[in-house]
């Protein structure tokens, strides 16, 4: 209950600020397809009161693909139409089997904030590279800045053949939460381990959020993790689910701002009834 009142005073605290709507995300009609049906998708940002569509315009997104089953990139980019009044783009899929499809922005926003906002903001993210070197350079009284990025992934079920040849891989995102185990195998994985890679190693000590987005008000489990980059998670059983990380580096003193900030997300969710699937080996 603490954790939950503490996210709900920093949403309130930075809710009109660059840094309110942190966590973002791909967000299908439906997570489960069937073969030529067409979803439409937005595109989220933030939690709770203040989680809306994304206003980013279409020439800040970089790559727009999906991964298919038999690990061929499929580019999307054509049903892509942000800011449309109902939707910001749709997905079909014709295979069956597991796709992940991505989404990644350029990294020219960029976020100003006074200090004491820009230190709640790191503390409550585990930005720990940034909060240590503003703690050895004495400027936690200084105004923080940050430009960043954002990296998206979603896990879309189409038809009832759950394959892992491309769930389980990583795709080369900056920052990047890849599942060990993919969750809409049969049967059901008790459990979700994940590898946070960042730069494409093992990230150790960041923390990932698990948020079940009916109820996104504040993350439904949240871990460190360890040495090996690895954090595992309860797998939920119903309902549409977000796994968020951020990570960020110093930039050099001739840079616009203080730091280098990378978002990066994994959505995924499980219809009502859910079809049993049938699981490649």
């Amino acid at each position: 209950m603490l954790n939950r009142i503490s996210s709900l005073l920093f949403l309130a605290l930075l809710c009109h600020g660059p840094a309110a709507a942190h966590d973002f995300w791909v967000q299908p009609g439906e997570y489960w397809l069937t073969p030529g049906v067409v979803t439409p998708i937005t595109l989220q940002v933030g939690h709770g009161p203040y989680r809306q569509r994304s206003p980013i315009p279409l020439h800040r997104i970089t790559r727009f693909s999906a991964a298919s089953p038999r690990g061929v990139s499929l580019e999307l980019r054509d049903r892509l139409h942000p800011g449309d009044a109902s939707d910001d783009g749709s997905l079909v899929f014709a295979d069956p089997g597991t796709y992940v499809v991505v989404l990644e922005t350029d990294n020219r926003a960029q976020s100003h904030l006074p200090a004491i906002r820009f230190n709640d903001y790191l503390q409550v993210e585990g930005l720990t590279p940034a909060l240590e070197q503003r703690s050895r350079l004495h400027r936690m009284d200084a105004d923080g800045s940050e430009v960043y990025s954002r990296h998206a992934k979603a896990l879309i079920q189409v038809g009832t053949h759950a394959d892992n040849v491309v769930a389980t891989q990583p795709l080369g995102l900056p920052l990047e939460i890849v599942p060990e185990v993919n969750p809409y195998a049969d049967p059901k994985p008790a459990a979700l381990p994940v590898h946070v890679l960042y730069e494409g190693r093992p990230l150790p000590g960041a923390l990932i959020k698990l948020t079940e987005l009916e109820h996104d008000e504040a993350p439904f489990e949240t871990h460190r993790t360890d040495s090996a980059g690895r954090a595992t998670f309860a797998l939920p059983g119903e309902g549409t689910w977000l796994l968020n990380v951020i990570w960020t580096k110093p930039l050099p003193k001739t840079a616009e701002t203080d730091f280098e900030t990378v978002f990066s997300s994994l959505s995924f969710g499980f219809p009502a009834h859910r079809p049993v699937t049938v699981t490649a080996r």
